[in-house]
């Protein structure tokens, strides 16, 4: 009989509240979790593959570029071959310098979990709206 009166007393209430608030709880850090875990593999799987691209593109360039010189080393008459390589060796630089920066300034304008941090936001601020 003692058991019935507390289990359907005032308390019995404030216990099941407190029951779903825990589970919505849950719920919720269960989704964001997953949706962290869904935006990692897809941004591993993108890295993965710049990185490969990138890889094979430094090398083709690098046979290109050697080639390129060689030849625009012979085609040029022999007293003005130094100033070819010169020339050729401040283009090179030059490119070098400008595709650093440009990569510099894209490698800073990440998205990693970007969807996740927007959800955040978005619940924190729903709670900040309940209070």
């Amino acid at each position: 009989m003692a058991n019935l009166q507390q289990s359907q007393g005032p308390g019995k209430g404030v216990i099941n509240i407190g029951q779903r608030l825990i589970t919505t709880l849950v719920g919720l850090v269960e989704t964001r979790v997953r949706l962290a875990v869904v935006e990692l593999e897809e941004e591993k799987a993108n890295l993965i593959q710049m990185l490969l691209m990138t890889g094979l593109t430094m090398l083709f360039t690098a046979f290109g570029l050697m080639s390129l010189m060689i030849l625009i080393i012979w085609a040029v008459s022999p007293q003005y071959r130094l100033m070819a390589v010169a020339i050729t060796t401040g283009v090179l630089f030059g490119l070098a310098v400008i595709f650093g920066l440009w990569t510099l300034a894209k490698s800073r304008r990440s998205t990693l979990l970007n969807a996740t941090r927007k959800e955040l936001k978005s619940d924190r601020k729903l709670l900040e709206e309940e209070k």
